[in-house]
């Protein structure tokens, strides 16, 4: 059975991004960004809330373009050969290749995708990754820690919900990001 991650960039008060909806102090070095590539390289289908979706389809025009650097025009390429699955109740039509649309979050439908899977799923959004630890669909969480406090925004992980974590990596960058790695008991 596949595996489902979810990966997230986080403040070290915990958030996503700020009161503004901004993540600008989250942008990873090329060091970091080369260890998400090789973590995002066995995904072979991202799960997106609507505005992670909207802000990762940047990738889709990256695509192709030689004049990126090679980190870029690497993740460029792992993103634009995955399948994307985007939940949404206000978008109807994709705009990026092998992305399809879907109303609502149904955990069983999960479950049947990681037993169908060949390759691993990677649940992106802090709500939607929320409703998919509440829902007990999450085997690992890679999260990022910036060393920045930014006094709130959206939380990286959900409110009301316990579960046991267990400590499987962690590294340390030069730029002071930490990357926790974690399996969910």
């Amino acid at each position: 059975m596949a595996q489902l991650f979810y990966t997230a960039i986080s403040s070290l008060d915990g958030c996503v991004n700020d009161v503004d909806g901004n993540f600008d102090w989250s942008a990873p070095d090329e060091e970091q960004h080369t260890f998400i590539n090789d973590l995002e390289r066995p995904i072979g289908t991202y799960l997106y809330g609507r505005r992670l979706y909207e802000t990762m389809k940047v990738w889709e025009n990256l695509y192709g373009q030689t004049d990126q650097t090679r980190v870029m025009r690497d993740y460029a390429d792992l993103w634009h050969m995955a399948d994307k699955v985007v939940y949404s109740r206000t978008l109807t039509a994709a705009d990026t290749a092998r992305t399809r649309i879907e109303p609502g979050f149904d955990p069983d439908t999960i479950r049947r995708m990681k037993a169908d899977a060949g390759t691993d799923l990677s649940v992106g959004g802090a709500g939607l990754a929320g409703q998919a630890l509440a829902a007990g669909l999450v085997d690992q969480i890679h999260l990022f820690v910036h060393p920045v406090i930014i006094g709130g925004g959206t939380r990286a992980l959900p409110d009301a919900v316990r579960t046991g974590l267990e400590l499987l990596d962690e590294r340390t960058f030069h730029n002071g990001v930490v990357h926790l790695h974690y399996r969910v008991a």
